[in-house]
């Protein structure tokens, strides 16, 4: 990879209680640590040319000032679903990029679009699903949906896909997993 394309690896900033506040790119996370701003505490193994020589690029960074912010609103939407779903179908636990979003209880029996009636469906069962209930198709939800308890600073889908990532999976508490649902009669 070239030298301007490292440049735009993403890298965790955390606030100075350890809490993720943001992601920004490498090139900013330098800065910040010329800058006297941050504390490196996890480096990403590679080395960044700059004009007072080499330095390891920093893939988590921790501010040394607090920084206050109101907590914010988790608000619902396609994409929030997707996340908090791991973009999997919860009725037959396939992951894919070509999702839909499924009301449990169908809008026309009253099912509202809530975070408990919404979830992450593909294209073949919500074809097969329609507007039935669960019990009508055979179904059964692979994880209970519910709204997720924690509230990140930075985007769901951002810290979603990111979640990988080992230095940072330390520091980022994404949701609570949803539980697992029970099933009667089940061995």
């Amino acid at each position: 990879m070239d030298q301007a394309g490292d440049l735009n690896q993403e890298v965790l900033v955390l606030n100075s209680d350890y809490a993720p506040l943001n992601v920004c790119n490498l090139k900013r996370a330098i800065s910040l640590v010329f800058r006297g701003k941050v504390d490196v505490l996890h480096y990403d193994h590679r080395l960044i040319r700059t004009l007072k020589g080499t330095v390891d690029a920093p893939s988590v960074v921790r501010l040394k000032q607090h920084i206050r912010r109101p907590m914010p609103e988790l608000r619902l939407s396609r994409r929030s679903i997707f996340a908090r779903d791991n973009y999997t179908c919860q009725y037959c636990g396939q992951k894919s990029k070509e999702l839909t979003i499924d009301h449990v209880i169908p809008k026309r029996m009253g099912g509202p679009s809530t975070w408990e009636n919404l979830v992450c469906c593909c294209r073949k069962c919500n074809t097969k699903k329609g507007d039935k209930t669960l019990q009508q198709v055979g179904f059964e939800l692979k994880r209970q949906p519910r709204r997720p308890k924690y509230v990140p600073f930075i985007g769901m889908t951002k810290l979603a896909g990111n979640s990988r990532n080992g230095a940072w999976r330390d520091y980022l508490p994404i949701f609570d997993d949803p539980e697992p649902l029970e099933h009667e009669g089940e061995n």
